[in-house]
């Protein structure tokens, strides 16, 4: 595991993580996962995608998880609507592809950072899917998130979308 700082727009340094596979596992494509972290304002930081990164490594994949501005060990401010961080997610995405150099990168965001990394996976081009787990849907998540859905609705890129029966802020029947 391995630390570095990424910067993005307006300045923010972000904490960002690598986890690598302690040796190449056989049938492991090179496909770099980027994981994006819950709501900021709600107390996610990227160390609730520490197991998830860990497994990927663990199965030859190269992992990455960040605090997105204002969470954790990253500098700035989180926004309300995600709305700047959709930049974080870009400029981690850019620095996986310039850095590391996989054939593509997989975007994986986890509750409120799904519709944030839905937003950036058309930004990259070396994005090549994108998984939402546990992507709010409801009143509430409409108002901060709104307007993130046209732009995973509208990507012609891969998606998958993994839900749970018993979500504390989407049910099943919203989706």
């Amino acid at each position: 595991m391995e630390w570095t700082t990424v910067e993005a727009e307006g300045g923010a340094k972000l904490s960002v993580r690598l986890f690598k596979p302690a040796a190449p596992v056989e049938g492991a494509e090179d496909v770099a996962v980027v994981l994006v972290h819950p709501y900021t304002i709600l107390g996610g930081v990227q160390g609730l995608l520490r197991g998830m990164a860990q497994g990927l490594a663990e199965r030859g994949h190269r992992a990455v998880t960040f605090d997105m501005r204002g969470a954790g060990r990253s500098t700035g401010r989180a926004s309300l609507t995600g709305s700047s961080e959709v930049g974080d997610v870009v400029a981690v995405c850019r620095w996986v592809a310039d850095t590391l150099k996989p054939r593509a990168v997989l975007l994986v965001g986890s509750s409120a950072g799904a519709p944030i990394a839905g937003s950036a996976v058309d930004k990259v081009d070396q994005v090549v899917g994108y998984v939402s787990i546990g992507y709010p849907f409801g009143l509430m998540a409409s108002i901060l998130f709104g307007r993130h859905h046209d732009a995973i609705l509208k990507s012609e890129k891969p998606k998958l979308f993994i839900m749970g029966t018993k979500d504390g802020f989407t049910s099943v029947k919203q989706l």
